[in-house]
């Protein structure tokens, strides 16, 4: 199936059982190697989960048994019927588990779903998803198919950071603007309608499936002793795209990459955007389970994992995701709205070598202003993700600081969403100013692949206009010149618009 994501299995498969020979499992494939189960109630539903404590797979790793166990007792509470919420819209731009999932296997997802609404005589089940192409089209025809268009809701919601938080997915799914609200809001007291809803991603509810059709025992058969079953993660392989790979807990990390045909590198995020990075040596002892994550003071999260391959400016491509989560902000309060952008033109200017020691210390005093001040956690993950990137690539920083540089380009590795779009231009083109102009070279940081420099630090610019898919990092270039010396102005022949 053209689109469908690359997969890959550690051990026995579960979640992706019978995708070795098909792209796509369709109904009749899907009930060839999973059989239906029968309908549980709520409590036996709480039971089965408890007992092997599965946790949610969106990040948090909130149990969910005590999820069901609450928005069943505000639904009984109100008297009403509640919502059973899936959140496939995936946010984080290195994650890809949750479309591979509806891409391929979707009825597991269904199945899942179904049995938890089932339990809470839920009033209705509604998916959320970004992705338009495969994943959408795939679980849209799932619904079709196994004859649940009137219970089965497909919302589909603007592709952004935020959109995946909980209380932004909410928000879209009732007609509102999709961003985390000002204060907190539970969802299962309040989420859809106002009722009270499930919420969890879609790997949760495609475990569920595999838990109730496995049982207890079947289900701890792989896995750790705490943490049984499998966890699917999204792997990204430089040059090759992400692979998402399911496999049993307890794996060690450096398998997991070996596996994948690729190495710890510089080092190793884990737990996406929000998460932190691994020094290659961490990287080599953990295991793939939360317990083993927290032990080296990382989180698995959501399942993402990038290595940093050799050759790039690792804080360069820190301070590209840095500016990325500033303008992802819901914009709502300060922390998000001036405190994220003020920490990314701060770890801009470290990472361009200009005022480094002022700049290094400008992230982290900001950092530790904006934690736990935000309406939502964006702040408090982003600034999470940042001050780990410091810790283990404190050799870079010191040569950052000192030295003005690594000497390394930026190649743009960590994937950041709005660089990846077609080769449209913008109708602008970059100019200097060269009676301003003071050789500081930060553009040349900001935006290598628009700006090249010369021996002594001067850009060196083309006359060709700049390509959508750069302009605002050509925007922050110009804003953050230090001698106010680069300009955008309208290219020639073009009826695009001029910024001096």
């Amino acid at each position: 199936m053209s689109g469908a994501q690359e997969i890959l299995t550690i051990g026995p498969a579960r979640l992706f059982h019978g995708l070795d020979r098909l792209q796509r499992l369709n109904l009749a494939a899907h009930r060839e190697r999973h059989r239906s189960v029968a309908r549980l109630s709520l409590r036996e539903l709480v039971a089965l989960a408890g007992e092997v404590d599965l946790r949610g797979r969106g990040g948090a790793g909130f149990p969910f048994a005590r999820k069901l166990t609450a928005v069943g007792q505000a639904a009984e509470r109100r008297n009403v019927r509640p919502v059973v919420l899936v959140n496939a819209t995936e946010g984080e731009p290195a994650s890809a588990k949750d479309k591979a999932l509806l891409a391929r296997t979707p009825h597991l997802v269904l199945d899942g779903a179904v049995l938890a609404a089932r339990a809470l005589s839920a009033r209705e089940i509604v998916i959320g998803v970004t992705d338009g192409g495969v994943p959408g089209r795939s679980i849209s025809t799932a619904i079709q198919d196994a004859g649940l268009s009137g219970s089965v809701r497909l919302v589909r919601l603007p592709e952004r950071f935020i959109t995946g938080e909980g209380g932004a997915l909410v928000r879209g799914v009732n007609g509102e603007t999709p961003i985390p609200p000002g204060r907190k809001v539970r969802a299962a007291e309040s989420g859809v309608d106002g009722l009270p809803t499930l919420l969890s991603n879609a790997e949760t509810f495609a475990q569920l499936a595999v838990l109730a059709e496995l049982g207890p025992e079947g289900y701890r058969a792989t896995g750790t002793g705490t943490e049984p079953g499998t966890v699917l993660l999204t792997v990204t392989v430089p040059g090759h795209g992400r692979v998402v790979v399911e496999t049993p807990t307890g794996v060690p990390l450096a398998e997991v990459l070996r596996r994948c045909g690729v190495s710890a590198g510089q080092g190793v995020m884990v737990g996406g955007y929000h998460g932190a990075w691994l020094s290659p040596a961490g990287a080599a002892t953990v295991a793939v389970s939360r317990e083993s994550m927290a032990e080296a003071g990382a989180a698995l999260g959501a399942g993402i994992i990038v290595p940093l391959e050799q050759g790039t400016c690792p804080l360069g491509e820190v301070a590209r995701v840095a500016d990325y989560l500033g303008a992802e902000s819901a914009g709502q309060c300060g922390p998000c709205r001036l405190g994220l952008p003020a920490i990314a033109r701060s770890f801009s200017s470290l990472a361009a070598g200009s005022d480094g020691a002022e700049a290094l210390l400008a992230v982290k005093q900001a950092s530790g202003v904006v934690r736990g001040r935000g309406a939502c956690h964006h702040p408090d993950g982003a600034t999470r993700f940042l001050l780990s990137a410091l810790d283990v690539f404190s050799e870079d920083v010191a040569a950052h600081v000192a030295g003005g540089g690594c000497g390394r380009p930026v190649r743009g590795l960590l994937p950041v969403p709005g660089e990846e779009v077609q080769e449209t231009t913008t109708g602008l083109r970059l100019t200097v100013d060269w009676s301003r102009c003071a050789g500081h070279g930060l553009c040349g940081h900001i935006v290598p692949d628009l700006v090249q420099l010369d021996g002594f630090g001067y850009p060196v610019l083309t006359d060709a206009a700049v390509p959508a898919r750069h302009l605002r990092g050509a925007l922050r270039a110009a804003d953050m010149c230090p001698a106010l010396a680069l300009g955008l102005t309208r290219a020639p022949s073009t009826a695009g618009h001029g910024r001096a």
